[in-house]
Parts: structure tokens; sequence; C-alpha cells
């Protein structure tokens, strides 16, 4: 079954153990965004993200699944709420792990600030799951990507799970050409979207830790096999931080001039960086993972 085609409840029932997961705050109890019904603007009754309980692997997790194709899962003042509650929870009720399925192009210009309040809250949450020993880890894999301050909260995560169809990102293709202009960055130039925000990219600079083919139960079995390998080492020490700002210094210095995804999959000394959109998720991975270790 497609990743990418499911929706948040289809993903949840496929990701974690059948019949497993217990919703937390459900449609039925009409929790939804004021700020949204005073614009007259419609709302969901999940208000785009379903936090619970659930199994995985037949160990107790809590995970969420935002919604995109409810306003493209971004983050308002509810939305960000039931995810800072389900984190909260985690810490309270010493869970194996917390897994996050992402789909969000960042925070609701209806209710900004709220929504990148919310975000912040959102992070300092997982960096707080994290610090009791407890892995957190985002999968990415849905159409509308993962952008904006959900963008960073992944990269918060022990570890990203994307597929090729999957998009990581600070700013979403139309954001920058509105800010920029087309020159800047042509979100209408599909390949040249998935060259700088894909699973690929990421996962060649070292933003990703698993690349995955476009199905459900690959998603499941990476999940599970990143999160038994993060037990013991989910809290972020500060030597890890200096080694990932060595790595952020090193990507700029070496990257910092390079327009063209594929000139930095050259200069990272891949052969023929013009074969790497046509390979799929295995043939990637085992060419790449020479090639990535360089950027760490």
């Amino acid at each position: 079954m497609s990743y990418l085609e499911c929706n948040a409840r289809e993903r949840i029932a496929q990701v974690f153990d059948p019949g497993s997961f217990e919703e937390f705050l459900p449609p039925s109890l009409r929790i939804v965004s004021p700020h949204l019904a005073q614009l007259d603007a419609p709302v969901s009754f999940d208000d785009g993200v379903i936090v619970g309980r659930a199994l995985l692997d037949g160990q107790l997790v809590l995970g969420a699944a935002q919604e995109g194709g409810f306003m493209g899962g971004a983050v308002g003042e509810v939305h960000g709420a039931k995810l800072v509650g389900m984190l909260e929870r985690a810490v309270r009720e010493r869970v194996h792990a917390v897994l996050l399925l992402l789909e969000s192009g960042g925070v609701r210009l209806h209710e900004a600030n709220a929504g990148l309040i919310a975000v912040s809250e959102v992070m300092r949450a997982i960096l707080e799951v994290r610090s009791q020993g407890i892995p957190v880890v985002a999968l990415i894999g849905g159409a509308n990507g993962c952008f904006g301050g959900m963008g960073i909260a992944a990269r918060c995560a022990n570890a990203i799970v994307m597929s090729e169809e999957g998009r990581l990102a600070m700013s979403g293709p139309e954001v920058i050409e509105t800010a920029n202009g087309v020159e800047e960055f042509d979100s209408k130039d599909r390949a040249l979207v998935w060259r700088t925000t894909g699973g690929k990219h990421r996962y060649l600079l070292g933003d990703c830790q698993r690349l995955v083919l476009d199905d459900v139960q690959a998603f499941r079995q990476a999940a599970i096999d990143v999160i038994r390998e993060a037990q013991g080492q989910a809290e972020l020490t500060r030597a890890e931080l200096e080694d990932e700002h060595m790595m952020l210094a090193t990507r700029l210095r070496d990257f910092g001039g390079i327009a063209e995804p594929l000139d930095v999959w050259k200069a990272l000394g891949i052969p023929d960086p013009a074969a790497i959109p046509m390979l799929d998720a295995f043939e990637f991975t085992g060419l790449a993972h020479a090639y990535r270790k360089g950027v760490h």
C-alpha cells in the first residue's frame, strides 16, 4: 500500500500493530480551532492531527499523524496543543518511543502567532521526551512534504525516515518563489523541487537516516528498526550537538555556493549524478552509502 496515497488514519491503521491504536481527543469530542471559526474558514473535528497510544511490534508507543488533506497539515493552536500534550504524556507514561507521521506545509496563516508558538512548544517537547531516554522518530512521505516549523521539529527527532517522494525543508518551494522570484526557485519545476527537497537529497546530506520505498510496511519496519537502534541513546547530548554544528559548517563550506543539487551530488563524488533520480530506493541507498559518509 502506498504511504503517499494514504490519509492520516489509513497510515495509523497500517503502521501500528493492527487494532491497537487508541485515539486521544477523537473527532467525536468536536475540539476545533476557534480561530478558523471566527474567520468563517472550514474546520476539522480533529484539527488536522490524530494523536494517541498504540503498539508497535508489541511495544507501547505514543504516536501522531498529521492530515495533509486538511489545510495541508498546517499547524494551528489546537493542532499544536494536541502534539505537545501527546509528547508530554509520553514522558509521564514512560512509553517505549514516540512516532510522528508528519505531513505539513508549516504554520497556518489564519492563526500565525498561535501556530508559531505551538511549533516552538512542539520542538521543546520533543527534546524533553528525548532527555528522558525515549526515542522520537519522524516518518515523512506525504504529498505535502514537511516544511516550515514542522521541518525544524522533524530534525529535533532522533531519526527521520523518508521515501523518495517525501520532501523536507525549512521553506516550501512556493514560499521561496513568492519571496524571491521564480529566478531563485521555480516551484513548477517538479524535478528541481524533488532534487532539492526530496528524500534522496536529504539522505545524501545526512538529514534523514533511512530512505525507504513508498510503501506503508516499509515505513513501519524502518520505524521499528531505528527505534531499536536509538534505545539507550535517545537524549541529545552536547557532544552530538557540536558534531551536528560541525557537519552543518562543513556543508556550508563545501556546498554553500552551489545552487543545483546535481552539482552537490557531483561534489560529493558521485560519478553519475544525473542517474540518481532514476534509481529505486534499494539501488540508490547501495550507491549513496559510501558518499554520504563524507557529509558528517
